[in-house]
């Protein structure tokens, strides 16, 4: 078999190889998937058209390039037809920018190679930026960002430093008004008794005098660890300050709510302290009247309160130490800033007897002349301690706490009368659960009766009964 298939391709390609020899192509059985016609010859190129024998292909197959061309009997010129020619992708006008016409015409003309051709596009080379070591303008807006961080970090350690500075300046300077309790001096103590809230926070905590439950000293600094609040300083200055809340013994200092300080301090209390807002007014010509300095207001629910706490002693304090002074507080109603009104609120704020005040530190850091005004503040302590009002003066000091009072019940009676019919339907409530779990039918009737009874006296109308004296 195999032999059989072996001569069988041997005969094949004899006759082809015969056929080609001859030029004889109507006898091969192959003819059909031959790349040629009778009439089709491939020549070379520049080659002389009427040779065009056998000689002339073999020439054109040995040197790759292919035309096919018509060939007359009996002519000596030849008609060269280029349909399908490998240069023809070099017409493309989208495929090469800047290039068109040139590949296309040397590639018809004489089919030259590639890099024989005249004409090569333009390459644009990107431009790659030199290093950054010799071009540093180009990252002046990184510089800019680098240089901020770097300033505020180093504005925090050190606006951090002095607060902490300054707290302990402070305290350090008015020791000797102060006794450490539980402290038996030998474990160190870097905080001396300051508590750090914050890095411009600083807080102390007093007791042990006879007239007051406790003392909550506040040392708030400005904010110099933080950048943007010192550039803000500079459009709105602020100083550092000293804030000193007492709560007063339960009937050490009588009923009454006074306050004194500078017009825009005092102002904004009057708006936001509820104490203030509901019991005192606004003293016309403060300055003439209780001879308190230029710039200070006085807020007084009584008279006789204000004159009996601004002697003379206090007096001369005020205008000694003007620039230092912001305010005074004392209320025996004191319950913080206002609050919105909340119908569900049925119930008043609890209320404490208390002395705050507000210093301003001096800006040459000498606490020295601080010093006075701890001791005002231990003076007024016992002045309140001793002053008492008059009879007149204390009946209308209740007769503005009855008014707070009524005006509070009168903004929540709607709210206190829907929680009391609450309660009345939930005791209901729990009285039928109570009935219908017993198994008694006889109470169960008479409970239902008289329930029916009260609904139907809830419906009727409400008639008035009035009384005609006879004649």
């Amino acid at each position: 078999m195999k032999i059989a298939v072996l001569l069988l391709v041997v005969t094949v390609v004899a006759g082809r190889a015969w056929a080609q020899a001859d030029g004889d192509f109507e006898d091969n059985d192959f003819a059909e998937f031959e790349d040629f016609d009778d009439d089709f010859v491939a020549v070379t190129p520049g080659a002389p058209a009427g040779a065009a024998g056998g000689q002339k292909k073999e020439e054109a197959v040995e040197n790759g390039d292919f035309k096919e061309i018509d060939v007359d009997d009996g002519e000596d010129e030849a008609v060269v037809e280029d349909e399908d020619s490998e240069f023809e992708h070099f017409h493309d006008e989208e495929e090469f920018e800047g290039f068109a016409g040139q590949a296309g015409d040397q590639g018809a003309e004489g089919g030259a190679p590639l890099e024989q051709q005249k004409g090569e596009p333009k390459l644009t080379m990107a431009k790659v930026p030199m290093h950054f070591r010799t071009h540093w303008d180009s990252y002046w807006m990184e510089m800019i960002m680098i240089a901020g961080l770097f300033a505020y970090f180093a504005n925090f350690f050190m606006g951090k430093s002095k607060n902490t500075k300054l707290a302990n300046l402070w305290l350090s300077t008015h020791r000797r008004e102060f006794c450490p309790v539980g402290d038996d001096g030998k474990l160190e103590n870097e905080s001396h008794g300051l508590v750090k809230e914050s890095e411009s926070t600083f807080t102390l905590w007093c007791s042990g005098r006879t007239c007051c439950e406790g003392m909550l000293v506040e040392l708030k600094m400005i904010k110099r660890q933080d950048l943007v609040a010192i550039i803000a300083g500079l459009i709105r200055p602020s100083l550092d300050q000293v804030h000193m809340k007492i709560e007063m013994s339960r009937d050490v200092m009588d009923t009454f709510v006074f306050c004194v300080g500078t017009k825009k301090t005092v102002t904004k209390m009057f708006k936001e302290q509820s104490d203030l807002s509901k019991f005192c007014t606004l003293v016309n010509k403060s300055e003439e009247k209780y001879k308190v300095p230029m710039g200070f207001s006085v807020l007084s629910e009584i008279p006789e309160a204000s004159q009996g706490v601004l002697d003379s002693r206090m007096v001369a304090a005020l205008n000694k130490y003007a620039p230092l002074i912001e305010y005074i507080h004392i209320s025996d109603q004191f319950c913080g800033i206002v609050q919105q009104e909340d119908p569900n609120n049925l119930k008043q704020p609890e209320v404490k007897r208390m002395l705050m005040a507000g210093f301003n530190l001096p800006q040459n850091i000498d606490m020295e002349t601080t010093k006075p005004l701890l001791i005002l503040i231990f003076y007024l302590m016992e002045r309140l301690k001793r002053f008492r009002l008059s009879k007149e003066a204390k009946a209308k000091a209740d007769k503005n706490r009855a008014r707070v009072e009524e005006q509070f019940l009168k903004n929540t009676h709607a709210a206190r009368a829907e929680a009391a019919a609450q309660r009345r339907e939930e005791k209901r409530k729990q009285e039928k659960e109570r009935v219908m779990a017993e198994d008694d039918p006889e109470k169960q009737r008479r409970w239902e009766k008289k329930e029916q009874k009260r609904q139907a006296k809830k419906k009727a109308p409400k008639m008035k009964q009035l009384s005609i004296k006879a004649l």
